[in-house]
């Protein structure tokens, strides 16, 4: 969001009630939030209108994926009972016997089919798996694509969930997203500081027009969808880059990492069992078994099965359901005698790390399911329109020929120390754990301070040009 002063009585100041008294906090900060909310909209908004418009298209691959891949993922017809998994799994081997099951999904619905995943497929990128899709009636191979990430998103989604998150430039492409992740909220706060210190008769949108309506919109929406683009904001920076770090790094001080089951294969025998051909997902008692043990510990579907790393190394059954209500438990089973080693169930986990996890679910689309989805294409729209809007109030600010002149420098002299310190010690605080907002402000800070500077020495030259002559 962006708003700009006007020189109509809409922006105008509030009278003061008596000559006498001394101006309010938020009046003395009300400038300095307004130079802010305009020059970090105006420069920041290309960024967030780019993650607006990916973000748009990534809530809306979820539904467009089960379209395009119909085939794939759903069987031609429900049979009376579904194969062992072993059978499927081989089923798949034969028809690609490439690389190495890394992970096996058995089918988690009476339509859906199983995914055998295969790593170290040539072709396939590292950090990607190729899924073969396995009808668990027939065993019949229905096809193979590439996947990626633990929602398991086919091509489609993959190709628009790196857009979204590094327009397909790598690491370096990351730093735009946390950059707009970053400043996202700072803009919401600042423009809902702004919008209800403003009298409420000049926040109706009847009967105004010209660049009083345009406010009235960007203000009225933006008021609306702040909650939602702060809850953006703070979700996208738990796996961003740097902020994302931070974070990790002070949830582990705090207690309040993300556990993991302890795969490690107990007993006497760990590293002794018989296990299949190298490659094959079949160690020691075998994939059935090993099902079968997950679900007496009560792990219904959806459930990924993943092999043991090596030979002192157990079987992980967890549970991938990320819908509400999440179904996020874990099992580790010793692949030579089907015994359970350990659990984890989510209940257990710290209360940090659950709501990470449902923070980032309801970010990307999962947590909800279609209804998630379509909130978050309605902020996405949202936060395109307030863009529009604010340049367009700048547009209109010049009288419709020119963008009109920015903010004025110095508002931060209008503010008292003791307001002044406390903002900028916050400041610093949130910009070390934040450091895409915190840089950029501090470059904008400098450059402003020096650009203010050299311009007082033009005009002390001025004026003393003026008086010579």
């Amino acid at each position: 969001m962006s708003t700009a002063p006007s020189t109509t009585t809409d922006e105008a100041p509030q009278r003061a009630a008596a000559p006498a008294s001394s101006p309010s906090s938020w009046a003395t900060l009300r400038p300095l939030v307004l130079r802010l909310h305009f020059y970090a909209g105006a420069l920041v908004a290309p960024f967030l209108l780019v993650a607006a418009v990916t973000g748009f298209l990534y809530a809306g691959s979820f539904q467009a994926e089960k379209f395009v891949y119909a085939d794939e993922m759903t069987v031609s017809a429900v049979g009376d009972a579904k194969l062992p998994i072993s059978e499927q799994v081989a089923a798949a081997r034969e028809a690609h016997p490439e690389g190495t099951v890394s992970a096996v999904r058995p089918s988690p619905e009476a339509d859906a089919t199983t995914r055998v995943l295969l790593s170290g497929v040539k072709g396939v990128g590292a950090d990607h798996t190729l899924a073969v899709f396995v009808d668990p009636y027939t065993a019949k191979v229905r096809g193979a694509l590439e996947q990626y990430g633990s929602t398991g998103a086919l091509p489609l989604r993959t190709w628009i969930d790196d857009l979204h998150r590094d327009l397909h430039l790598g690491e370096t492409g990351r730093l735009y997203s946390e950059f707009a992740a970053s400043w996202l909220g700072v803009i919401a706060l600042g423009g809902l500081a702004l919008w209800f210190s403003r009298r409420r008769a000049l926040r109706k949108l009847r009967g105004t027009s010209g660049r009083r309506r345009t406010l009235g919109l960007h203000g009225t929406v933006g008021a609306w969808a702040a909650a939602g683009f702060l809850f953006l904001s703070a979700t996208g920076l738990t796996w961003s880059t740097y902020a994302g770090a931070n974070i990790d790094e002070l949830r582990t001080s705090l207690g309040q990492a993300t556990p993991s089951v302890t795969a490690t294969a107990g007993g006497d025998h760990a590293g002794h069992g018989d296990s299949a051909s190298a490659g094959d997902a079949e160690h020691g008692v075998g994939l059935d078994k090993v099902l079968a043990a997950a679900r007496s510990e009560e792990l219904g579907d959806p459930v990924e099965i993943v092999p043991p790393a090596d030979a002192s190394s157990a079987y992980v059954v967890k549970q991938i359901q990320r819908s509400w209500p999440e179904k996020q438990d874990s099992v580790a089973i010793d692949p030579n005698t089907g015994e359970v080693t350990d659990v984890l169930r989510f209940a257990d986990y710290p209360l940090l790390a659950k709501l990470t996890r449902w923070g980032i679910d309801l970010h990307t689309g999962s947590l909800f399911g279609l209804v998630n989805q379509i909130a978050l294409m309605f902020l996405a729209l949202s936060l395109v329109l307030l863009i529009v809007w604010g340049y367009r109030m700048w547009w209109q600010r010049g009288r419709g020929s020119a963008f009109g002149r920015p903010i004025p420098r110095g508002a931060w002299q209008q503010v008292p120390p003791q307001i002044l310190l406390p903002c900028v010690v916050a400041i610093v605080v949130v910009g070390y754990f934040v450091p895409l907002l915190g840089i950029p402000l501090a470059a904008f800070i400098a450059v402003d301070v020096i650009l203010g500077e050299a311009a007082h020495r033009r005009g002390r030259r001025a004026l003393t040009s003026g008086a010579d002559a």
